[in-house]
Formats: C-alpha cells, sequence, structure tokens
C-alpha cells in the first residue's frame, strides 16, 4: 500500500477536531490521484456527508456542469476535495482550529497529486490556503501562487447557486484554467465553449 492509499485508510479514524463527533463519513475527496488539476472546497455538506463523496449535492452537479464546459471530468483531469474533511455542524464555515487540524492532510494530498493547478472554489479555500486576509471578491480570476503551483481562486458554485449573476465571473475564471491546461499541459485539449 502507498502513502497516497494509506492516508486515505487512515484519516476515517481521525480525533484532530470535534468534527469527528457529529460525522456520517469523512470525505477523503475523489478523481484521479494524478490529476493535473485539484479542486478545493471549504468542506463536506450534507449529502457529501451521507455519501463519503466530495460535490454530490447541487453544488457539486453545478460543479460538474462547469467541468463538462470546460472539457474536463473528474476521472481524468481532477482530483477534488476539501479544507475539512469532515462536515461543519450546520453546514456553518469550518472554525480556524478545525481547518488548521485538516491543513497537513490536505498538504499531503496536494504533494502527492501534484497537480499543476489548482482551483480554489470560495472564501474558505482561499483564506485557509493562500491568505487570511483576501477577499474573494478582489482576487477571483487572478493566478496566486502556492508552493510553486498556480492557484485560480473563484466562486464557490454554492455562492453560484444563491446568486446567478456571478456565474459570468466565475465562467471568465475557468477559462483562464483552460487557456493555462493547454498550455501547460495538454495544447489540443477540446472544449466546445472556448
Amino acid at each position: 500500500m502507498d502513502e497516497f492509499e494509506q492516508l486515505k485508510n487512515e484519516i476515517p479514524s481521525c480525533t484532530l477536531c470535534d468534527l469527528c463527533k457529529t460525522r456520517t463519513h469523512v470525505v477523503f475527496g475523489e478523481g484521479n490521484r494524478h490529476a493535473p488539476i485539484m479542486c478545493i472546497g471549504e468542506g463536506p455538506g450534507y449529502y457529501e456527508d451521507m455519501q463519503g463523496r466530495p460535490f454530490v449535492g447541487k453544488s457539486g452537479i453545478l460543479l460538474d456542469k462547469i467541468f463538462a464546459a470546460c472539457g474536463f471530468t473528474r476521472q481524468e483531469h481532477i482530483f477534488i476535495g476539501n479544507i475539512v474533511k469532515c462536515r461543519p455542524p450546520g453546514n456553518r464555515d469550518p472554525q480556524p482550529e478545525e481547518r488548521a487540524a485538516c491543513l497537513p492532510y490536505l498538504l499531503k494530498q496536494i504533494e502527492w497529486i501534484d497537480p499543476k493547478i489548482i482551483i480554489l472554489l470560495g472564501a474558505t479555500a482561499l483564506k485557509g490556503l493562500v491568505d487570511p486576509n483576501a477577499r474573494i471578491t478582489q482576487v477571483r480570476g487572478t493566478w496566486l501562487e502556492l508552493q510553486g503551483r498556480l492557484v485560480m481562486p473563484t466562486y464557490h458554485p454554492s455562492a453560484l447557486l444563491r446568486n446567478p449573476a456571478l456565474k459570468r465571473e466565475a465562467w471568465e475564471d475557468f477559462k483562464h484554467v483552460i487557456d493555462k491546461y493547454r498550455e501547460l499541459i495538454d495544447p489540443k485539449h477540446f472544449c466546445a465553449y472556448h
């Protein structure tokens, strides 16, 4: 068993923060473990907690539509995970101590998956990985760097569901990702919309 699988087997018994007391399932993440793109959200919601999979509720359905529009799939191009691996009660934002407890797991995943591009979905992922004072409305659509990797912050799909007017800006962000993917990974990558 390699380190990645070992971590996947270890995390379900984690008790580093109080989220372990209320979770149904740990959500390790899923997708291609050698994906060129990694998407990181804030934390599991109700459906994710029930199924043990990331982004399977309404936000996940929208995210998969965005991926499809970009010509990406979870199976081939993307590994998707969250800042915390257990659902915060009531879908509240993860607290700083919860994020801190889970961050080493996420950093190991990033190291082992070794993506060329990281997409940060929403403010919690941005603040947890890049800058606690950053504002998603100010930096979305701008390439940032994390440990030598390109990072594109954009709105969380739940924000797009609450405010559909943001979809145009989010699509512009994903078009930057498509362009960068073609530049760094596959110049022939096909996307019907761009």
